[in-house]
């Protein structure tokens, strides 16, 4: 019995190449409209299609309908790095960016809808550039995710495991036909189309309202200008604000609804949790900047609930330099690059509903602490959540936490300084975008060194992959039959 199936793992690869092909070929519209060449994308699209017919050759003989468990982690890691490496490709034959490593962090940044970047001046970028930086995070935040779901319903890994591998929280969408399949992507497509007409009715331009739509619906946060959504009319930004606390709630949630079943919303803990969490995070920091600053209540609300939805959904959006907001406010959001949206949400991060998890058994501990023979059992949506998954979550924060401090220790060893350093990886392996220091806000990554910038791209990865995918390839277990 073979520990795993190469030929299945390379049919996997080639057949998301091929989406990758036709996300090429989607920014020529763009391109030609605005007058600029096609070749950083018509090359690209024939390199990434002639790859996909050599793999499908040498795959054409596997057999998909029994790709296993160990398949799955091991396609969906390679699956990362091949997709973020050809997302380089534009940048580079564009003239957009000449070194291949700041290529590279810019497309991981894009594909794990992190949002960091190394682009000094955005503005002076080709639309056609802008829209492929912008269309990365939509694709990698759920239209991949889609498109495996649609392409691949034979999978027993399924679609949403393949490209999340969350396997820590059994709250989310299974989708095992196509019919589900559908009316998830129509939910995603509503998101991203109600945005985009209600971003166009304000001062933003079709085209930054579709750019803008795809780094919020997927929580990623590149924008079309330098001074981000401080750029923009009070308007758009509280459209944004809210779809960034939308993008943030599970799909499930949305499923539910599309499905008439209220029951299970109203049932969903942690939905309530992240709420509560924002409403609790928003007030805090509105009161911060009304109390401490000369803003009006307005504009200290608006700035106060923005970046906190911003930094908990990871989706790193600025409306303000929050560099200059109190002490106080710039470590609540420090804190809160640690919180995560929901679980079966485009966003990053370690998750509301592990935060829970781990209330709950703090909780538990002080209960036995004053009665000792109590039974007291852990349930999420009143589902008991057993004694592994219990501590495979706890193991997922403890690995969450050494991995950001090892992290923060090598980037600081290549001479970044500390706070820089911590928020950089802390960003980073969130996917939130924007950090602190020297990477702030209205800031960006181009002066980090490079191996740092390795470094950072590996975490974004890491992160999206909800780090025990990658981790499990290098157990021995994993290679015993």
């Amino acid at each position: 019995m073979k520990l795993i199936n190469p030929l299945i793992i390379i049919r996997i690869i080639g057949i998301i190449l091929f989406i990758e092909t036709i996300s090429f070929l989607l920014c020529l519209p763009v391109a030609l409209i605005y007058n600029e060449s096609a070749w950083p994308f018509v090359l690209p699209a024939l390199i990434a299609f002639s790859i996909t017919g050599l793999l499908y050759f040498v795959s054409k003989k596997a057999d998909i309908s029994k790709v296993s468990t160990r398949d799955g982690y091991m396609a969906v890691t390679l699956t990362w790095l091949i997709f973020t490496a050809m997302g380089t490709l534009p940048y580079i034959f564009s003239g957009s960016i000449n070194s291949f490593v700041d290529a590279l962090f810019e497309s991981t940044s894009g594909f794990t809808t992190t949002g960091s970047s190394i682009f000094t001046d955005v503005e002076s970028l080709p639309h056609s550039i802008l829209f492929w930086r912008s269309f990365t995070h939509w694709i990698g935040g759920f239209g991949i995710i889609v498109l495996v779901i649609l392409i691949l319903p034979s999978l027993r890994v399924n679609g949403y495991q393949l490209f999340s591998m969350e396997s820590s929280m059994q709250e989310k969408i299974h989708p095992r036909t196509q019919a589900i399949g559908f009316r998830v992507m129509f939910i995603y497509l509503g998101l991203t189309l109600s945005e985009i007409v209600l971003l166009s009715l304000g001062d933003m331009n079709f085209f930054d309202s579709v750019c803008h739509t795809f780094g919020t619906v997927a929580t990623g946060g590149f924008s079309t200008r330098n001074m981000k959504l401080a750029a923009y009319s009070h308007y758009s930004q509280y459209i944004v604000m809210i779809f960034m606390f939308l993008a943030g709630t599970s799909q499930l949630v949305y499923y539910h609804l599309f499905k008439m079943n209220f029951k299970k919303i109203r049932q969903n803990e942690e939905l309530i949790f992240y709420a509560g969490v924002v409403v609790f995070a928003g007030t805090i920091a509105t009161s911060l900047l009304f109390f401490d600053t000369s803003g009006t209540f307005e504009s200290s609300f608006r700035n106060g609930f923005f970046q906190v939805i911003s930094i908990i959904t990871c989706t790193g959006f600025a409306s303000t330099d929050y560099l200059l907001w109190p002490v106080a406010g710039i470590l609540l959001l420090f804190i809160l690059m640690f919180a995560g949206g929901s679980t079966g949400s485009t966003s990053g991060g370690i998750k509301m509903a592990r935060h829970l998890v781990i209330l709950k058994n703090i909780k538990n501990v002080f209960v036995k602490l004053s009665h000792p023979n109590a039974i007291s059992l852990i349930k999420l949506n009143k589902s008991v959540i057993s004694e592994n998954t219990n501590i495979s979550i706890i193991s997922f924060i403890a690995l969450y936490l050494f991995i950001f401090v090892l992290g923060t220790l090598f980037v600081v060893a290549t001479g970044v300084d500390n706070i820089t350093a911590a928020s950089s990886v802390a960003t980073c392996m969130a996917g939130i975008g924007p950090g602190m220091g020297t990477v702030g806000p209205m800031s960006n990554f181009a002066h980090i060194p490079e191996i740092s910038k390795v470094v950072l791209s590996l975490l974004m990865i890491l992160g999206r992959l909800e780090i025990i995918t990658v981790f499990t390839l290098f157990t021995r277990t994993y290679w015993k039959k």
